[in-house]
C-alpha cells in the first residue's frame, strides 16, 4: 500500500523541478510552524515552500534530468519551488535566514545548473528582472538619443559652414 502512494509523491515531485525555473534546498531544523508559515509567505505567489523526504525527493530530481543536488539531500530538507522570478524568492530566502538562523540554505539549481549556497546569496542580492530590463531600456534610449543628435548634427555643421562660405564670398565680392 506504500507503494503507490510514494510513486505518487515521487511523480508529483519530479512534476514541480520540471515546471519550475528554480528549486532550492534548505534545512529547517529549529523553525517553528509559525516561522514556516511566514517564510511561505516571505517568498512569494511565485514559490512552493515544501518540507520533502531526501529519498523520494532524491530520485524525483533524478528523473527530473538534476543530479547534481544528490549531496544536498542529507539531515531534515525543505525544497522551495521558484516558478516565477527566482532573485525575488532568493531575497525572501535570503531575509527570512538573516532574521531566522535555523534556516540553512544548502544550495540548488536554476535553469538545470546547480547552485551552492553562496551563489543563492548572490542571486538575491541582484536587483530584480524588472529594474535590470527598465536599466537596458533606459541605455538603449540614450543611446538612440546621442545617435539621433549626431545624425542631426552634421547637415546643421554642414548649413552653418555653407552660411560662413557664402557670407565670406559675399565679403570678399563686396570688397572687390
Amino acid at each position: 500500500m506504500a507503494r503507490p502512494d510514494k510513486a505518487a509523491a515521487v511523480a508529483e515531485l519530479t512534476d514541480q523541478f520540471r515546471s519550475s525555473n528554480a528549486a532550492v534546498l534548505t534545512e529547517y531544523r529549529g523553525l517553528t510552524v509559525a516561522q514556516l508559515k511566514q517564510l511561505r509567505r516571505s517568498l512569494g505567489e511565485n514559490a512552493q515552500y515544501a518540507v520533502v523526504k531526501n529519498t523520494l525527493t532524491k530520485i524525483a530530481a533524478n528523473e527530473a534530468g538534476i543530479d547534481s543536488l544528490d549531496d544536498l539531500f542529507a539531515g531534515p530538507t525543505a525544497v522551495a519551488f521558484i516558478t516565477g522570478d527566482p532573485v525575488e524568492s532568493a531575497k525572501g530566502l535570503r531575509d527570512f535566514a538573516k532574521d531566522n538562523p535555523n534556516l540553512v540554505i544548502k544550495g540548488g539549481v536554476l535553469d538545470g545548473k546547480a547552485l551552492s549556497a553562496d551563489e543563492i546569496k548572490k542571486l538575491a542580492d541582484l536587483e530584480s528582472r524588472e529594474v535590470l530590463l527598465s536599466k537596458l531600456a533606459g541605455a538603449f534610449k540614450g543611446k538612440q538619443s546621442q545617435t539621433a543628435s549626431l545624425f542631426q548634427a552634421l547637415p546643421s555643421k554642414l548649413v552653418r559652414t555653407v552660411d560662413a562660405l557664402r557670407a565670406k564670398q559675399a565679403e570678399q565680392g563686396g570688397a572687390e
